[in-house]
């Protein structure tokens, strides 16, 4: 497989020379030093337009060049002037990752029957990791730049820390009942996801008053205004082996804005399984922020053992700085 560059450079090639000819060198295995993983191009991208108060994508999975089955009905290039037929081929999409992904999943359903699947994405969610193999952060390479949550999401997956994440985020069949109020469905359409037709769904009774106050495992602030604050209400469930768990927090706070979350401490104990924390948000602009811009950071909980991470997106919507 040749890429752009190289493939072009063949293409002159071959126009140019009277008699072009290529060959095939056989070397064994070669290993290059390029820093791994990297973002693909084609990797699916946010922001969340259609909900900006939750942050999209979750994570990122192994997505380029998979050896994976293949069906016979079609060659590998899926043309139809390929007369091939193969069992395997090596494919990139998204449409490689995600099956990576939900292995993922099923594993830690078998190694955790008792999780709810909420758990197992917060699992995955909050133990991923965000450096390459040379220690800096996972490049994008549609720009070249670095990757923001915007494109890697919580980070890249880790199936051995998955399985222990410490603290999980659950998320029960009701508080996306909730959801979906808190955004606008009407009961019309909020009634397909109710698995009881009989059940009567009542938005003013439900309990969830914004959109980001969903119990998901990351954060997404959007500012209406220069001095706008924001507060989301989480609740994390030990799931460590220590029953008696401190966690203390640790902040970085995207540019731009102030963080503060309480308590500052979360402690676990003999029927005290579940806690729940409050963070602030809190916009401090300078003269120098443009709308519509964005900036990231995290919210870490860490006991000695185990670092349950949270990303943070931080967006100033078009005209909310415009009076400064």
């Amino acid at each position: 497989m040749l890429g752009q560059k190289a493939g072009d450079e063949v293409k002159r090639y071959i126009k140019t020379s009277p008699s072009p000819t290529g060959s095939i060198s056989f070397k064994g295995t070669v290993y290059r030093t390029v820093p791994a993983p990297k973002v693909a191009a084609f990797s699916s991208r946010g922001p969340n337009y259609r909900t900006p108060e939750i942050l999209k994508p979750d994570v990122i999975a192994p997505g380029v060049n998979i050896l994976a089955g293949w069906t016979g009905n079609v060659g590998p290039t899926d043309l139809d002037i390929d007369p091939r037929r193969v069992e395997f081929n090596i494919i990139s999409g998204t449409s490689m990752s995600c099956p990576h992904v939900s292995g993922l999943a099923a594993l830690l359903r078998k190694a955790h029957p008792d999780w709810s699947t909420s758990a197992i994405k917060s699992a995955l969610m909050t133990t991923a990791y965000n450096l390459d193999t040379s220690g800096n952060n996972i490049t994008d390479l549609a720009t070249g730049a670095e990757s923001s949550p915007f494109v890697l999401g919580a980070g890249h997956v880790d199936p051995n820390r998955a399985l222990d994440p410490g603290l999980v985020y659950e998320i029960a069949p009701k508080d996306y009942i909730s959801f979906l109020c808190s955004i606008g469905y009407s009961l019309k359409r909020i009634q397909v996801f109710v698995r009881d037709p009989a059940e009567t769904v009542d938005c003013s009774k439900q309990s969830l008053t914004s959109p980001g106050d969903l119990n998901y495992p990351s954060f997404s602030v959007v500012f209406n205004s220069p001095d706008a604050v924001v507060k989301y209400t989480r609740a994390v469930r030990n799931v460590g082996s220590e029953v008696d768990a401190v966690y203390k927090v640790e902040v970085k706070a995207p540019p731009s804005v102030e963080v503060v979350v309480e308590p500052s401490e979360l402690v676990f104990g003999e029927g005290k399984e579940t806690v729940r924390y409050e963070v602030t948000f809190k916009s401090v602009v300078g003269s120098g922020l443009e709308a519509g811009l964005s900036s990231f950071g995290s919210i870490e909980w860490v006991d000695g053992v185990h670092r349950v991470r949270s990303p943070v997106a931080a967006r100033w919507l078009a005209g909310s700085v415009q009076s400064m």
